[in-house]
């Protein structure tokens, strides 16, 4: 049976050394020896131009190479030190051919490390609190899925949707065959909710003056570098997909599953149940895109470079609060 991310396989620095930082145009980007360079490089070309002055004369080859190393070059140095998800940086064109889009995919898979949140010896209100920070922030930056996102899968895929015990159980028994003294076995909404620890549960989270000067100072960098994020300019935000054109330029992601590749529930407790949601994902993909921006022309380039580097300086930020384990300051 598929497994979505056993435990010591998905943390996610391992993760990022599996992915790697590459940097590379599509496939269905021609790149053939002497041929005429395509839109794309032509357009990044634009922008390394203006950043890169030289009076060199290169082939076309030679071009190409150029291109994409001075381009991969910045990515992976805004990348460099983000090692909670692997990712990596894709130049897409259109099905025409003629439009470009910088897309950002997450390569990662399973649960994201949530180191002393998880597992520390932190007071509960502490650890419910940095939790519920990262499940209302995280997704601005990282294709990633939540306890409510897991219970809603669940239950549509085994209690076809429904959220109470009394129908769950009709639902077990008239559409999926589970006879009356089998019920004891299945899970329920309720033995779902059960199963979350404490330090999951939002009611359990504190306001700021009630945690420890360095915990409050970690959060509060994890909150700025996320307010950063919502000014950026919709035309060069390097973190948001548009759905509508997404398909434009990455056809592929019409096969995949509606789910993202990363969760922050936790597989000590849901083992089973993230299996169960995520096995159509393991055959035919996720939805791994982080981000996708049109590039009508090479100045919307430093825009994106911009916004690209306020996200990865959020997750530093988020790597920052789970490395930290306040028990011990």
């Amino acid at each position: 049976m598929n497994h979505f991310g056993p435990r010591p396989d998905c943390r996610s620095p391992r993760l990022a050394e599996l992915a790697g930082r590459a940097v590379r145009l599509s496939d269905d980007i021609p790149v053939v020896f002497d041929a005429p360079l395509s839109p794309q490089h032509r357009l990044i070309g634009a922008w390394v131009a203006e950043q890169y002055t030289s009076r060199a004369e290169y082939t076309r080859p030679q071009a190409r190479r150029h291109i994409e190393r001075a381009f991969g070059t910045k990515v992976s140095d805004i990348l460099e030190p983000v090692a909670l998800a692997g990712l990596r940086v894709s130049v897409r064109g259109d099905e025409a051919g003629k439009n470009t889009a910088l897309a950002i995919i997450c390569e990662g898979l399973g649960q994201i490390d949530l180191g002393w949140i998880e597992d520390g010896d932190a007071p509960i209100p502490w650890r419910a609190t940095a939790y519920s920070a990262l499940k209302r922030m995280l997704g601005r930056v990282l294709p990633v899925f939540g306890y409510q996102d897991l219970f809603d899968e669940y239950a549509a895929i085994n209690w076809e949707g429904e959220t109470e015990d009394d129908a769950a159980r009709d639902a077990l028994i008239d559409l999926h065959g589970v006879s009356e003294h089998e019920l004891d076995g299945q899970t329920l909404p309720s033995t779902l909710h059960a199963s979350r620890p404490p330090w999951m549960i939002a009611d359990n989270a504190v306001v700021d003056a009630l945690l420890p000067r360095s915990l409050h100072e970690r959060l509060d960098r994890v909150r700025e570098a996320h307010d950063a994020l919502v000014g950026v300019p919709p035309g060069s935000d390097a973190w948001h997909v548009e759905h509508d054109i997404l398909y434009d330029y990455m056809p592929e992601m019409e096969e995949h599953y509606h789910l993202p590749p990363l969760t922050l529930v936790p597989f000590a407790q849901f083992a089973g149940e993230l299996d169960d949601i995520a096995r159509h994902g393991m055959e035919v993909g996720f939805a791994d895109v982080a981000g996708l921006c049109p590039l009508p022309d090479a100045s919307r380039i430093d825009g994106w470079f911009a916004s690209f580097g306020l996200g990865a300086r959020f997750l530093c930020a988020v790597q920052d609060l789970i490395a930290f384990n306040p028990a011990q300051s």
